[in-house]
């Protein structure tokens, strides 16, 4: 006879407890037992119980629970089982981490991480090949849109399987502050109901509510040419800015601009010639917004890199040549101050939707998804890159459920607000996704394509860098543990199948934009696996954060414009400006959803903080310690340098970036 010591833990969300009897039984090697308990686990609470055996069950293998229930079933949200068995034997973990529903019997194996081929008993291949099979069962792939990554299949978040779903203090804060949103937005209305709306200073009249120190700044400074630079550099969207290697082709010169011609090619043989060109817009139609037409341009911005670092606009051609207008007015500095604003204002609106179709939702939002998916149908509990990536998939698929159905949905924000709406942001969506590219999603690949490498006020791409270093050092530590040679990847049927189902299958063929279909190597798959993270984390982090604080002065980065693009310098009078910014309900609307949608989570996760324990034993256990060790450093690196700065660059500090895509 021998004496068991079982500890069970209950998460500690809202409703995590249950009222229900649960049943246990130990499998061991030898035999298994079912233990005559009195569960009824409650909400964060640890139990723990002593129980003695007849017979010797050798090594722990699983622990199998059953719960009970007669007329109501209560959800239990299990944390992990730890059983301490006869003698000296060690604590063996049984991590679950899941809703346990219904009265099925659920088989929680021991914590080890086992690779298919390190299957010696033939029970943990079983129990694998089970799982994977019931996971593809309830994980399936939908189309949201033809041309795009898929989706889980889900039309509304009440169609997520449960471990997917918020828990109820995520899911009360989010819809509580889309009510207060909506509350701050009336009042607002009201507020100006009887108001002028003739010129720039009255968005002070809505600039009250939820906003940061920041954007005060920004509303203090937005119209300076330095400013309008920097945001291309360290802003809400730092993906689009490129070095030079040529003058664009697009950049028609007429005759009489030989001086700014000059200028051009003297930054370009200096290296210290810059380009945004917003191309991917041409041709998208614009929104109708309560009857009203909306309008979209496509502009080019070069800009010169000055000595001190600072980036400062040389020319603005808003719309690209056609054959109605082969050489387009060249907006200048030089130019009446009204006219150059209303330039930058063109850029800014086109940046806003390139920043929140592209590099948000698709690059960081569906990217994360299709991750989240494939490893839930092809990774099962037991493989150490699920218990590897699991943490950082957390909330994915309900945030982009709930973007579908409220956010980019027919009649959703989008379409209330933003000059891409009504169909155009499908339209940009799809051909962004046939641009998106494996390196395009690593920074040490896309920084250098961009020509970005080593500019001394590039905080993003400083910070990203770094971060990209540190997770792949810790990839590489959990990595190492399990695949020692290059022929154990290529040998891990589960590995490639589910590399396979990000490429080929949730990213649509995507092998000939990069990605891989299979891993031959070690560091192949190290990179691979660095590129998810960092996606899922840093690069999400580094995109939506900004949002608040850049967005919440509307001037600056107009979801909307609701007059054509200028097509000369004549007639702008500040009528034409605020005629072309959005009204004063788009403007509301766009400020409630910046905040809504960039603060800080109040259930957030830091990067690399998770509480969870899927792995057993030390070693994993102190490659993440080393990650949390590496993250600080450079926490106390970041803080003492922006310490020094006018705009502190604040978005890739790791304490402020999410374990995973939550909102």
């Amino acid at each position: 006879m021998g004496r068991y010591r079982i500890r069970v833990a209950t998460g500690a969300w809202l409703f995590s407890g249950s009222y229900n009897r649960v049943q246990l039984w130990l499998v061991g090697a030898r035999g298994e037992a079912e233990l005559e308990l009195q569960l009824r686990p409650a909400r964060g609470e640890e139990e723990e119980f002593d129980h003695d055996v007849a017979e010797d069950l050798g090594l722990l293998q699983f622990v199998r629970l059953r719960k009970h229930h007669w007329l109501v079933d209560d959800a239990w949200f299990c944390d992990r089982i730890t059983v301490q068995g006869p003698g000296a034997c060690a604590e063996v973990a049984f991590p679950c981490y899941r809703w346990v529903q219904g009265e099925d019997i659920l088989s929680l194996p021991e914590g080890t991480a086992r690779l298919p081929g390190d299957n010696a008993l033939d029970v943990f291949q079983k129990h694998r090949e089970k799982e994977l099979k019931d996971r593809q069962q309830i994980y399936c792939w939908a189309t949201w849109k033809e041309g795009l990554p898929l989706t889980i299949a889900a039309d509304r978040k009440d169609d997520l399987p449960p471990n997917m779903r918020f828990h109820e203090e995520k899911r009360l804060d989010f819809e509580w502050t889309l009510k207060a949103g909506a509350l701050e937005m009336a009042l607002k209305r009201v507020y100006t109901l009887l108001s002028s709306w003739n010129c720039l200073e009255d968005f002070d009249q809505i600039f009250w509510g939820q906003k940061s120190a920041l954007a005060e700044k920004v509303r203090q400074c937005w119209q300076d040419d330095e400013l309008f630079g920097y945001q291309f550099l360290n802003g809400a969207n730092p993906m689009l800015l490129r070095r030079s290697t040529s003058l664009p082709s697009r950049l028609v010169l007429p005759s009489g601009m030989e001086e700014l011609q000059a200028q051009l090619e003297k930054e370009l043989q200096n290296g210290s010639l810059f380009e945004v060109d917003f191309i991917l817009l041409d041709g998208i139609p614009a929104n109708v917004i309560r009857g009203e037409k909306q309008y979209l341009a496509a502009p080019l911005i070069m800009l010169k890199m000055e000595p001190n670092g600072k980036l400062l606009p040389m020319v603005i051609q808003i719309q690209p040549p056609n054959p109605s207008s082969p050489t387009p007015t060249l907006f200048l500095p030089s130019d009446p101050p009204l006219v150059w604003l209303l330039a930058k204002s063109w850029v800014r609106n086109s940046d806003f939707q390139l920043h929140e179709i592209q590099y948000h939702l698709l690059n960081t939002h569906l990217v994360a998804e299709v991750i989240a998916v494939a490893t839930m149908r092809c990774l099962p509990g037991l493989h150490p890159i699920f218990k590897f990536l699991i943490p950082h998939i957390r909330y994915t698929m309900e945030i982009n459920t709930r973007a579908r159905t409220q956010l980019i949905s027919d009649g959703g924000i989008f379409d209330k607000a933003v000059s891409t709406g009504g169909g155009g942001h499908v339209q940009l969506l799809r051909r962004a996704a046939a641009q998106l590219t494996y390196c395009s999603l690593c920074p040490p690949d896309d920084l250098a394509d961009r020509g970005l490498l080593g500019l001394p006020g590039a905080l993003y791409a400083r910070d990203a860098l770094r971060l990209w270093e540190i997770i792949a050092r810790y990839v590489e530590g959990i990595v190492h543990l399990f695949y020692q040679r290059d022929d154990v990847v290529k040998g891990d049927p589960e590995l490639q199948a589910w590399c396979r189902e990000i490429t080929e299958v949730g990213l649509c063929q995507a092998q000939d934009r990069g990605f891989p279909v299979s891993f031959h190597s070690q560091s192949q798959l190290c990179h691979f696996l660095t590129m998810c993270v960092f996606t899922c984390t840093a690069q999400h982090a580094a995109i939506n954060q900004g949002q608040l604080d850049w967005y919440a002065w509307v001037p600056n980065a107009p979801c909307t414009m609701r007059m054509p693009p200028p097509t000369t310098k004549e007639d702008v009078t500040m009528a034409t400006v605020m005629g072309s910014l959005p009204d004063v309900r788009q403007a509301c609307l766009q400020m409630a959803i910046s905040w809504h949608l960039s603060r800080r989570q109040p259930d957030m996760v830091p990067l690399g903080h998770h509480k969870e324990k899927y792995f057993s034993g030390p070693k994993p256990k102190a490659v993440l310690n080393q990650f949390r060790t590496d993250l600080e450093k450079l926490e106390q690196e970041i803080t003492a340098r922006n310490e020094q700065l006018d705009w502190p660059y604040e978005y890739l500090k790791p304490s402020c970036i999410e374990n995973s895509v939550t909102i």
